[in-house]
């Protein structure tokens, strides 16, 4: 076997999941082969390098050989190397949420009480439990 879909391959690489969120991420213009936007029909071949973008991670593999079906990890990750430029990048962001200030500390004042659960609910709503207006009333 010299050739394979792009689609297939990410699937038995298990980059992702099922072959439909490959091709939705392929559709979506995430995955580049040697370069270029590819297709979902696209074929790759040993020695092709393949960019996909996974979340902000962009990681960067080259094709090492190819596999007609999904097996476990260790082989799955015989399939590709990652380029060194990839696995800095890779440390990069690593180290960046490291060091980063946690999210949650850029709340003042914590989650809400009840009272102020309370309150949030009554300023929403308003009149209470109605959500419009109604005729009914008027009409006898």
């Amino acid at each position: 076997m010299e050739r394979m879909r792009i689609d297939k391959w990410l699937w038995a690489a298990r980059f992702y999941k099922t072959r439909s969120l490959a091709v939705d991420e392929i559709e979506r213009h995430r995955v580049q082969v040697n370069g270029e936007n590819a297709k979902p029909s696209r074929e790759i071949r040993p020695g092709d390098t393949v960019a996909l973008r996974q979340g902000d991670a962009t990681r960067t593999v080259r094709v090492l050989g190819l596999s007609l079906q999904r097996g476990p990890a260790p082989v799955a990750q015989q399939l590709y190397e990652e380029t060194p430029e990839s696995l800095a990048a890779q440390a990069a962001a690593r180290e960046q949420r490291r060091v980063a200030r946690e999210p949650a500390l850029a709340i003042e004042q914590g989650r809400p009480t009840k009272r102020d659960r309370r309150q949030l609910d009554q300023a929403r709503h308003g009149w209470g439990d109605r959500w419009s207006a109604s005729v009914d009333d008027d009409i006898k």
